[in-house]
């Protein structure tokens, strides 16, 4: 089961620590508790804040953390009922010592450049019955987010071909469309994901009236409802964790 995609409305949610008030009142108003992200001073200012790039969640009660911020999740996490395991691999700033958490997961699969997973996390899904797929993108998890077992978006042409041969129905979305303020773009996964296995969630509005309908039609086609948290410009937040 993919831990991005829980059965119902999660209770709780991990989301970086600069998200807009309109898009943390839309998650109160939808009965979610937002939790926020500390400051990973490690890492690249427009990323030091991402969930996804310090947390992995393994299963649904079982998270690997980065031992950068292992203390501060701890404390922040210790009503969720949340089993925290601490990662091998401390974060630095340039890459690849920053891609070590930042695993894709759709259906049975984790994607990523598996030579720089982190050992502790890698244990952890092979002892869950996890397969692997390689590919060459770093950033798996900020490039990928999974409706279903077998439906997914991504904006990384290499992990969109991994996908479709392993029989996963896959839609490209151009990353030039998601804001991340100190790089060009963004990508897809970092700002989407699914609060509960129908309901599709974006962290704003996406420009292109093009790409938005060939997203919305995916999406519906998926079975899902398409939502914004906000009239902002879609903007990498890194992943919204969510708590069931």
């Amino acid at each position: 089961m993919n831990p991005y995609i829980l059965p119902g409305n999660p209770r709780f949610v991990i989301i970086d620590y600069r998200a807009s008030d309109e898009i943390i009142n839309y998650l109160k108003k939808s009965d979610i508790v937002p939790i926020k992200t500390a400051k990973c001073c490690e890492l690249q200012e427009p990323v030091d804040g991402h969930p996804d790039m310090v947390i992995h969640p393994v299963d649904h009660e079982n998270f690997v953390v980065a031992p950068n911020v292992y203390d501060y999740y701890i404390d922040a996490l210790k009503n969720t009922g949340i089993n925290l395991i601490k990662g091998g691999t401390v974060l630095k700033k340039n890459y690849p010592g920053d891609i070590p958490y930042n695993v894709a997961r759709v259906g049975k699969y984790a994607i990523h450049n598996l030579q720089y997973t982190d050992e502790v996390l890698k244990h952890c899904l092979e002892s869950s019955g996890i397969e692997f797929i390689h590919v060459r993108q770093g950033y798996s998890k900020c490039s990928t987010t999974a409706l279903n077992e077998n439906t997914a978006l991504t904006s990384d042409v290499s992990i969109y071909e991994k996908l479709k041969l392993h029989n996963i129905d896959c839609l490209y979305i151009n990353p030039e469309i998601v804001l991340l303020k100190g790089y060009n773009h963004g990508f897809i996964g970092g700002c989407t994901g699914m609060i509960d296995d129908k309901a599709f969630l974006s962290t704003g509005k996406i420009r292109d009236e093009g790409i938005l309908h060939t997203l919305k039609s995916f999406i519906h086609n998926a079975g899902c409802a398409y939502d914004e948290a906000s009239g902002e410009q879609i903007t990498d937040l890194g992943t919204i964790i969510p708590i069931v």
